[in-house]
C-alpha cells in the first residue's frame, strides 16, 4: 500500500493478546460498515479492515428511522436493490459475501459487534446530519473497548479542508473551487485481491421492499440503467473514450456529450479519486480540452456537500433565510399534476419529465429548465419540485438535489439571480433547435393529441418578476 494514502487513528494491528498462560485468545473479526461506498476499489474502510488481519464481515445496514436520516426515494430505491445484489456477488467471487442489517444504526452496530465479538469497525465518513449518528458511535465503541476509525473516501476534499480565509464555508462556487485546487489528491486504491470472510446472520434484501411491486413502474429503469461498481467503471471508460471529445456539447439533450456517471457517484460505486485519477490519464488532445470543464462539475458536486456539511436543513429551509418569506402561490392540484406527469403544453418541459419517469434522470440543460418553470412560471414552492426529484431520480443525494433546486430558486449559495427565468421555449430553440430531444419523449408532439401550454409563459414570468421584487422591497429597512 503507498504510504501515507490512509491515516489510522490508533493500532488496527493489534487484535490478538495473549492470557495469563501465554495462550492467544481468539481473533476478533472487523466489521466493514458500508453506506454510500458500495464498491471493493478505492475503498479506504475496506482496504484498512484488510490490513488489520482479521475476518471481516462487510455490512449494509438500511437506516430509515434515525434521526438525521433522510429515507430514500423510490427510484434510488431501485437502483440500491441492484447495487446491493451487484456487490454481494463481487464478495461472493472473494469467497464470502454481503450482510444486511435494517434499524437504527446506533442499536444495531453495538448489537452486531456483541454478537460477533467484534474487536473493530471501519466505515468512510459522512457529511449530512448523519455524521452526529457516526460520532455518537464512534464514541461509544471506543468506550467499550472496540476499535473505530472512519475514512476519507467519497469527496475529493472534506469540508473542513476548505475555508475562507476567516475560517468559515464559501458561499460562491468559483472561489470554492480555486482554493480546493491547490490541496493535492490522492491515489485510488486497489480492490483487495482476497477478503478473509466472518459468518454473520444476514436479512433478505428481497425482503426488505426496495422494489416496486404494484404497479410496477421501473421497466424503463431496467431498460436504461446498470447498476454496480462493474457497470460504473465501464461508463466511466466509456464517456473518457467515447464523449468526453463532445463534452463542451453537454448543453444539448440529444447529444451523447454528458458522463451518466451520476447514479454511480451517488451510491459511491465510483469514487471521484478514481474520476480525477481517470481524467488525467491518457487521452486524445481534443478529449483533455473538455477535462476542465468536466472536473469543475465534479467540483459543483464537492460545492453542494460543502454546503450542506454547514446547514444540514438544506431540504427543508432556504439557504438565505430571506427566501423564507416569499410569496408561493396556492398549489393548483392541476397544473401540478401536469408538470410531474409531461403533459404541460410546454415541450422542452415535457420531454424532460418524461425523461425523468422513464428513466430516473434527465439531462442536466433540462433539469433547469423544468424546475425554473415549476418555481417561477406556477411559482410552486422549490421543496415540492425538490421532493419530486427526490423520489423519481435514481440520482438524488442530500445535497446536490436541494442544493441544485435552491440555486434555480435564487435562495441557494451562489445562487442563479431572482430574475434569471429560463425561457423553455428559448432554451429549446437554443439547445434543441432540430427538435430530436422534444420528439423522442413526445411522440405525439404535432398532433392533436399533446395538450395547449398550461400557463402563459410571459405574464407567468412578469408575475414571478413581481413577487421578487415584492419580497425585496418588504426587507428594505
Amino acid at each position: 500500500m503507498p504510504v501515507g494514502l490512509i491515516a489510522y487513528s490508533g493500532n488496527v494491528s493489534d487484535n490478538t493478546s495473549p492470557d495469563p498462560l501465554g495462550v492467544v485468545t481468539a481473533p476478533r473479526p472487523s466489521i466493514v460498515w458500508l453506506r454510500d461506498d458500495l464498491r471493493l476499489a478505492d475503498n479506504p474502510a475496506l482496504w484498512a479492515a484488510a490490513q488489520r488481519g482479521e475476518p471481516l464481515v462487510v455490512l449494509y445496514l438500511l437506516d430509515e428511522v434515525s434521526r438525521g436520516i433522510r429515507p430514500l426515494g423510490g427510484a434510488t430505491k431501485w437502483w440500491l436493490h441492484g447495487s446491493l445484489e451487484r456487490l454481494d456477488a463481487s464478495l461472493q467471487e472473494l469467497g464470502g459475501r454481503l450482510t444486511l442489517k435494517r434499524g437504527a444504526a446506533e442499536e444495531v452496530i453495538p448489537a452486531l459487534v456483541t454478537e460477533l465479538g467484534a474487536g473493530a469497525v471501519f466505515w468512510n465518513r459522512r457529511y449530512s446530519a448523519a455524521k452526529d449518528i457516526d460520532a455518537r458511535l464512534k464514541q461509544r465503541l471506543r468506550d467499550g473497548g472496540v476499535d473505530a476509525h472512519s475514512f476519507h473516501a467519497n469527496l475529493l476534499f472534506e469540508p473542513w479542508t476548505v475555508t475562507t480565509g476567516e475560517g468559515g464555508p464559501y458561499r460562491v462556487f468559483t472561489p470554492f473551487w480555486r482554493a480546493a485546487r491547490e490541496n493535492s489528491v490522492r491515489a485510488p486504491l486497489p480492490a483487495p485481491d482476497s477478503l478473509a470472510m466472518a459468518d454473520a446472520s444476514s436479512e433478505s434484501l428481497d425482503d426488505w421492499g426496495l422494489l416496486p411491486r404494484s404497479p410496477d413502474w421501473a421497466a424503463g429503469l431496467r431498460e436504461s440503467c446498470t447498476p454496480g461498481e462493474a457497470a460504473a467503471h465501464a461508463t466511466l471508460g466509456n464517456f473518457v473514450d467515447e464523449h468526453l471529445v463532445d463534452y463542451h456539447r453537454r448543453d444539448e439533450p440529444s447529444i451523447a456529450a454528458t458522463s451518466r456517471l451520476s447514479p454511480h457517484l451517488r451510491f459511491g460505486e465510483l469514487s471521484p479519486f478514481q474520476i480525477w485519477d481517470r481524467l488525467h490519464g491518457a487521452m486524445s488532445p481534443q478529449a483533455r480540452a473538455n477535462v476542465p470543464k468536466y472536473l469543475s462539475e465534479v467540483g459543483w458536486r464537492e460545492f453542494n456537500w460543502n454546503i450542506l456539511f454547514h446547514s444540514p436543513e438544506l431540504a427543508q429551509k432556504s439557504y438565505r433565510p430571506a427566501f423564507d418569506a416569499f410569496p408561493w402561490a396556492e398549489i393548483d392540484p392541476a397544473q401540478l399534476a401536469a408538470w410531474r406527469a409531461g403533459r404541460t403544453g410546454i415541450p422542452l418541459v415535457d420531454a424532460g419529465m418524461r425523461e425523468l419517469w422513464q428513466t430516473g434522470t434527465m439531462h442536466n440543460r433540462v433539469r433547469m429548465v423544468v424546475a425554473s418553470f415549476l418555481i417561477k412560471n406556477l411559482l410552486i414552492d422549490w421543496r415540492v419540485g425538490e421532493q419530486w426529484f427526490w423520489d423519481t431520480l435514481v440520482d438524488a443525494d442530500e445535497a446536490s438535489n436541494p442544493a441544485n433546486w435552491q440555486w434555480v430558486a435564487g435562495s441557494g449559495a451562489d445562487a442563479a439571480p431572482y430574475f434569471r427565468i429560463f425561457n423553455p421555449v428559448l432554451q429549446a430553440g437554443k439547445f434543441d433547435a432540430a427538435r430530436r430531444y422534444v420528439h423522442r419523449w413526445i411522440p405525439e408532439l404535432d398532433t392533436a393529441d399533446y395538450p395547449a401550454p398550461i400557463v402563459d409563459l410571459a405574464q407567468t414570468r412578469r408575475d414571478a418578476l413581481a413577487a421578487y421584487d415584492a419580497l425585496k422591497a418588504a426587507q428594505r429597512p
